[in-house]
């Protein structure tokens, strides 16, 4: 099986259904597979051993990664968001290639050698084009590389992620029914294109057989207005886009989202105060929290709509605390929480999570990383409970070593959470000559907080978490800040504020 088979099963099976676009210019499976199967044709004829795009979200993503499937070359979306310089040493890596890209991208990537570049535009006017060559065939090989995906190289050269056809296609065999969407269902896309959620997005939906809608770039406010103008019945959202979201409905004073059926998150720990107001702002919503990595071509565990109401509404604290946790394994898969050895550890026991499965790459353009037993460590911290639910506590190189003790800030930050005035906290270790490493944290604090003086919020925050937590994990210094630095798919840029935390504190404290 491979992505090119996936796309010809639901031009088949649901040929008549609208695949892309809104009601306005709808886009039919047919003619979805018609235009991928003509860029395919078009890919394969230009340059290059692989298909880049450089782009905001439009239906010429899931129209060039099909394309590019069927073209029989990896597809490599870069992130638009990095600096010329870095965007400029990642496109030399790909090449040989041709890259879509959008608007003003030309620029930035002229003068790269083996690079042909074209327009989105040129490419969708060619998808359009009924007298266009069509590709032949299915595609590449289950074994090929379907996509690559650079790592965000935040502590080095970034690594591309290899995902072959059979591990993309594992994953949605295993999740997803053929054409089990019904034909008045809509998704609303609004992760940008080279994150995993959006190849994963692309594919599933398309398997289902459900309409997708593109938007180009998060606005909150211009998300509610396409999700209710357009009825989406489903969506996914990174911790942040939900947050703002509510905001946003709150702030329009207006019924929330009638037609939303399903809200998928994922990408970063969602605090449950951010999740207990979803749910009472949307009452009718089936939330759904997926936990993956690009490793393992997205999720491996959920907890599901129904996980969600019973710990919600439950006055047993082992239960409500599951709203904090990524629910269960996906069945196929194997998850097992390890010590620094790689030894199994028992329920309630933290360590280190490793993944196996079809679906599980683990695998670089470098190399592998997959034991001879094809487990993959993940380098996420986690725990499974007596009942099988995976709690996530963040990067294992996040850990903070205080005095020979390992603290997680996850569970610090948690502690912080639940402080009514703290709307987001991010917890990190400092250099510190007494004692190897000190506790800090950044909060955000929400809005209409009771306490606003600084050195009241630091005394009242310090004192919150002491008496929570052991008085190792309680931080020696609290700086409150307008806004935390995330990157655009909803992850704390947790060494960027280190650095700039910690030069704010005592010259004696390194970096």
């Amino acid at each position: 099986m491979n992505l090119g088979m996936l796309l010809e099963m639901a031009a088949d099976g649901v040929a008549d259904r609208v695949a892309l676009g809104r009601s306005a210019d709808a886009v039919t499976f047919a003619e979805f597979g018609l235009r991928a199967r003509r860029v395919g044709a078009l890919l394969a004829a230009a340059g290059g051993e692989r298909v880049g795009l450089v782009d905001l979200n439009s239906p010429a993503v899931p129209i060039a990664l099909f394309g590019a499937a069927l073209a029989g070359k990896p597809f490599v979306p870069l992130n638009y968001r990095l600096a010329d310089d870095q965007l400029l040493a990642i496109a030399r890596r790909i090449a040989p290639a041709t890259v879509v890209v959008g608007p003003g991208v030309a620029e930035r990537l002229r003068g790269v050698d083996g690079l042909t570049l074209i327009e989105r535009d040129e490419v969708l006017r060619f998808a359009a084009d009924p007298t266009a060559a069509l590709a032949d065939g299915p595609g590449g090989e289950p074994d090929d590389i379907a996509v690559l995906l650079f790592t965000s190289g935040t502590t080095g050269e970034p690594k591309a992620a290899v995902l072959r056809h059979r591990n993309l296609a594992s994953y949605i065999l295993s999740t997803v029914e053929f054409a089990g969407a019904e034909e008045s269902e809509a998704a609303l896309i609004s992760v940008p294109p080279y994150h995993i959620a959006a190849v994963s997005a692309a594919l599933s939906n398309t398997y289902a057989g459900r309409r997708v809608l593109h938007l180009e770039s998060f606005d909150p406010a211009r998300w509610v207005a396409l999700a209710r103008a357009e009825s989406v019945t489903h969506a996914m959202v990174v911790p942040t886009m939900l947050n703002r979201i509510l905001d946003a409905l709150e702030n329009g004073a207006v019924d929330g989202l009638p037609a939303l059926r399903s809200l998928s998150y994922g990408g970063g720990p969602m605090p449950s105060t951010v999740i207990e107001r979803a749910m009472r702002l949307l009452p009718s919503v089936g939330f759904v929290n997926a936990y993956g990595l690009t490793e393992t071509s997205s999720t491996v565990a959920v907890l599901g709509p129904d996980d969600h109401r019973e710990a919600f509404a439950s006055s047993d604290p082992a239960v409500r605390a599951r709203l904090g946790s990524v629910g269960r394994p996906l069945p196929g898969l194997d998850v097992s929480v390890r010590d620094p050895l790689g030894e199994p550890l028992p329920a309630g026991e933290r360590g280190e999570i490793w993944v196996r499965g079809e679906q599980v790459s683990g695998e670089y353009l470098a190399g592998t990383a997959t034991d001879a037993d094809g487990w993959f460590p993940t380098r996420d911290a986690g725990m499974l409970d007596d009942d099988g639910f995976l709690y996530v506590y963040g990067r294992l190189d996040d850990v903070i070593v205080r005095g020979g003790e390992n603290l997680s800030p996850g569970e610090i930050e948690a502690a912080l959470l639940s402080h009514p005035d703290v709307a987001e906290a991010a917890v990190f270790g400092v250099p510190d000559t007494d004692w190897g490493e000190k506790v800090v944290a950044a909060v955000v604090l929400a809005e209409g907080a009771s306490v606003t003086d600084r050195a009241d919020v630091e005394r009242d925050l310090r004192e919150h978490v002491r008496a929570r937590l052991r008085s190792t994990c309680t931080p020696e210094h609290v700086q409150v800040r307008p806004q935390l630095p995330y990157t655009e798919t909803g992850k704390l840029l947790r060494r960027v504020l280190r650095a700039e935390v910690a030069a704010t504190l005592s010259p004696t404290v390194g970096v």
